[in-house]
């Protein structure tokens, strides 16, 4: 990914890698999980 990577960017990079199943294992999944739902909810404020 690009420094000037958007927030939907990344919200859609991180969506997808969920979708595809692209992480290393459960740990990495929630991580993901946890980051895409961070940024949501601190541009949602």
């Amino acid at each position: 990914m690009e420094a000037n990577t958007s927030i939907i960017e990344l919200i859609q990079h991180l969506e997808k890698r969920l979708a595809n199943g692209d992480y290393k294992d459960a740990v990495h999944k929630i991580k993901l999980m946890t980051t895409r739902d961070m940024i949501l909810e601190m541009i949602s404020k």
